[in-house]
């Protein structure tokens, strides 16, 4: 098994307000995938409601093998959310591991 979990700051111009609208609409492009790409387990999107946070977004997902996170990197669905998170996010971490 596979885990993805990938972290944004949306931009800082943005309000309280747009951030939270912005965020769903991540979770809207990115959740549905799971559905769409074989092999894909988990895609779970959180949404920071915590001022303790440094981070606005993450996307935690699971995948059978590097074979199926490979596919979800080039799945359509996946290229049509990437371009429109890096029109809102002001810096991404990522940490993918085998388990």
């Amino acid at each position: 098994m596979v885990r993805h979990i990938v972290m944004w700051s949306l931009e800082g111009n943005l309000t309280k307000q747009e951030k939270k609208e912005t965020a769903g609409k991540i979770k809207e492009l990115l959740e549905p995938i799971k559905e769409k790409v074989p092999g894909a387990v988990k895609v779970e999107v959180i949404i920071n409601e915590l001022d303790s946070s440094n981070r606005d977004v993450a996307l935690i997902s699971e995948f059978t093998d590097t074979e199926a996170l490979a596919a979800y990197q080039v799945h359509p669905d996946h290229l049509a959310a990437k371009e429109y998170i890096g029109s809102v996010a002001g810096n991404r971490a990522c940490l993918d591991y085998e388990y």
